[in-house]
């Protein structure tokens, strides 16, 4: 019941047993004491963290979404070409993040109109 390691296969005639970046942090991304198990969220202007439930932080983060992209959404450029886009957000996908998820990831930002999409597996 307990993660002890993560190694590769040695059998593997890609890899020959090394890991990619992703596996070698795999081990130390689920055993570190230091790793944030609870939403904090700070104020603008606040010094002090709070713990938030998960359901407000997603609330407040689509609430926020919403906000950002109604304001600033593009749907045609002054030739009238249609780009239904918003330039205000950015989106990052992690490295450590499985390609399913990061998959999905850019399926909703590109549906949200979001153009500015990086993954930080490529940085």
């Amino acid at each position: 019941g307990e993660l002890v390691g993560v190694e590769g296969n040695p059998r593997s005639p890609i890899n020959q047993g090394t890991l990619c970046p992703k596996g070698a942090a795999i081990f130390q991304l689920h055993i570190n004491p230091n790793r944030p198990t609870q939403v904090l969220h700070r104020a603008p202007g606040a010094t002090d963290w709070e713990v938030w439930d998960l359901d407000k932080a997603m609330t407040r983060i689509a609430e926020l979404t919403k906000k950002t992209r109604d304001e600033t959404f593009i749907e045609k450029l002054p030739n009238e070409k249609l780009v239904n886009m918003t330039p205000a957000i950015f989106a990052l996908g992690g490295a450590t993040l499985e390609c399913e998820f990061n998959h999905v990831h850019q399926k909703l930002m590109r549906g949200l109109g979001i153009v500015a999409i990086e993954n930080q597996a490529r940085i």
